[in-house]
Order: structure tokens, then C-alpha cells, then sequence
């Protein structure tokens, strides 16, 4: 299976992911050009077996969905490569070759998937196109598969978190400007750069969500002052990659750490501004979101479910 595949004529996504607690999934539709709707989350504590997937899947309507599969932080690699000057035919085969002394696993054994990064249209000189590769061990989407198999699901893609995080900031972007967006999870944060809907920049930051939430004022603090460091280094990097691109603010993802917004904003020269999901998502059927903590919980599988489009040739 590639991690990226062409859409079936079925209207909406549902994105069932993998928690550390539990199976989350979040089912979303397309109104029209109005807001996307959010049709039902849930979520199922405990292993995440065929079992459980199979009774999330029945509670959340799957057979009436595209139905993708979101990947954990560490079951694939995103890297940076310059695209090769070869047939679109023959672009994974070259970017397999490239991989090679790259992966922390023999090529051989990966799944791997491309995706464009834009270049400035305007630049004198065409500057060097490059693409990010996502690399999964064969092994990882193997067992996934099986595992939709064995629940009597149907599915269609298997995505990344960078992407999911990406579709929600497209819909949010000031027009002619990028915009950095930053979520915090049990295993990191993770920083993504988004212009004109294109994902530029994706990087995860070593500062897991237990440290920005500890009790101990001094230690969260610390949490947060490496991510604001992180971030400043990161932007100041994509300034000098990325010129063409102006990065209008940084939008935080609902998350329990509290006082993180307003650090950074202290700390950061762009504007830091907290984002609540109602900004994005028509949320009448699901007025528990409003909850700042499921919002926290759901947020990357709605991003998988905003999914409305073949990102490949």
C-alpha cells in the first residue's frame, strides 16, 4: 500500500489513530464551501486490537466514510531530499536510491511516498525543487493493514500526523502568507509551516506534553523555554530557506499546557495566538468539542479527516 492513494467517490473521511490510551477516530464531511462538519468522534481506551478497532468503527459508521489511518511519531521517517530529474514514473525509484544511507533501516524494507515542496515561482534563477519522502518500514504498514483486515474495515490511505497538522492550517492561512503552527503531545511537539496550502516546513521538537504541564512551576518553564528556543531557530531557518515566504503568526494547538501562549508570545518576534477548533470546524453535532481538552485529544484525527484530495500523480 502507498501512504498516499487516490479517493474513492464516498463523501467525508473518518481517521482512526493510535494513543498511547487508546483508539481515537474523528469523522468529518465537506459542506459545500462552508465550514467542514464534524459528523462523530470517539474514542476506546485500552489495546488497540481488532476488536476494539472493529466496535469504533461500527460506532462511528465507517463503511459510510473514506477510512484512513494515521500514523504515530516513530513509525516512519520525514526527510528532505532535492527531487530528481527523472520521469514522474521513475521519481520513487530515484528517491528510493537517495534514501539509502538516510533511513535508519535498509531501504529495502520501506514504504515510501513523495510529496512536492513549492519553489519560489518568482525567483531570477529557478532554485533547486525539493520534496519530502516519508519512509515507513514495510513491516509497520503491514501489520496496520492486517489489522483493518482483521476488523472488516476498508481502508483506503494511511497518512502522518505533518499532513493532518498541514490541513488544518490551510484553512486558517492570511492570504499571500505562511503560517506556523505548533501542536504538543505526550511524545513531543511537533512545528509545521504552511503556505498557500503546501506543507514547507514540518519538525518535531523533543519537549514532551508531561513537562509543559508539570507541577513544579520551574521545570515548565524550563519545558518552555526550550520549545520557544526551538521554535525561534526553526523560524529563523525557514526565513533564510523559504524568503518568499512571510510567516504571518504562530497558531498553538488546544493542549493542557497552560501559560504556553503567553510565554511565548513574550518570547517570540511574531504573534502567538491560541487556536480553538471552532474556527474550523462546524462543530453542531459534536458540542463536547467545545471542550479544550477533546479538542486536545481529537485534534490530529480531524486533521486526517479534513482530507479531501490525492496529494500524488
Amino acid at each position: 500500500m502507498r501512504l498516499f492513494r487516490k479517493a474513492n467517490k464516498k463523501q467525508g473521511w473518518l481517521a482512526l489513530a493510535v494513543h498511547r490510551d487508546g483508539l481515537v477516530g474523528a469523522a468529518v464531511r465537506r459542506a459545500g464551501g462552508g465550514m467542514p462538519v464534524v459528523v462523530g468522534v470517539g474514542f476506546l481506551q485500552g489495546e488497540a486490537g481488532p476488536e476494539t478497532l472493529a466496535r469504533l468503527g461500527a460506532e462511528l459508521d465507517a463503511s459510510s466514510f473514506q477510512l484512513s489511518h494515521l500514523l504515530g511519531n516513530g513509525h516512519y521517517q520525514l526527510l528532505t531530499v532535492d527531487s530528481p530529474n527523472v520521469a514522474p514514473d521513475e521519481l520513487r525509484t530515484a528517491v528510493r536510491w537517495r534514501l539509502k544511507d538516510m533511513l535508519d533501516f535498509h531501504v529495502d524494507d520501506a514504504t515510501i511516498d513523495v510529496f512536492d515542496i513549492p519553489v519560489d515561482k518568482g525567483a531570477a534563477v529557478r532554485p533547486q525543487q525539493t520534496m519530502f519522502a516519508v519512509a515507513a518500514r514495510n513491516s509497520v504498514i503491514g501489520a496496520r493493514q492486517r489489522l483493518f483486515e482483521e476488523a472488516k474495515l476498508a481502508l483506503e490511505v494511511i497518512d502522518i500526523p505533518e499532513m493532518a497538522q498541514r490541513n488544518i492550517s490551510a484553512l486558517l492561512e492570511t492570504e499571500g502568507r505562511g503560517l506556523a503552527m505548533l501542536s504538543v503531545a505526550e511524545d513531543g511537539a511537533l512545528l509545521t509551516v504552511s503556505h498557500g496550502g503546501e506543507l514547507y516546513l514540518a519538525r518535531r521538537i523533543d519537549v514532551p506534553l508531561e513537562l509543559l504541564t508539570h507541577a513544579d512551576i520551574e521545570r515548565r518553564h524550563g519545558g518552555f523555554d526550550r520549545i520557544a528556543l526551538e521554535l525561534q531557530r526553526s523560524l529563523d531557518h525557514f526565513e533564510r530557506q523559504f524568503s518568499f515566504v512571510s510567516v504571518a503568526r504562530l497558531l498553538l494547538a488546544p493542549s493542557p499546557a497552560d501559560g504556553l501562549e503567553a510565554y511565548l508570545s513574550s518570547n517570540l518576534y511574531i504573534a502567538v495566538d491560541q487556536l480553538d477548533l471552532a474556527s474550523v470546524f462546524d462543530l453542531g453535532a459534536v458540542p463536547a468539542l467545545a471542550d479544550k481538552g477533546l479538542q486536545h485529544r481529537y485534534f490530529l484525527a480531524l486533521g486526517a479527516a479534513l482530507r479531501h484530495e490525492e496529494l500524488l500523480p
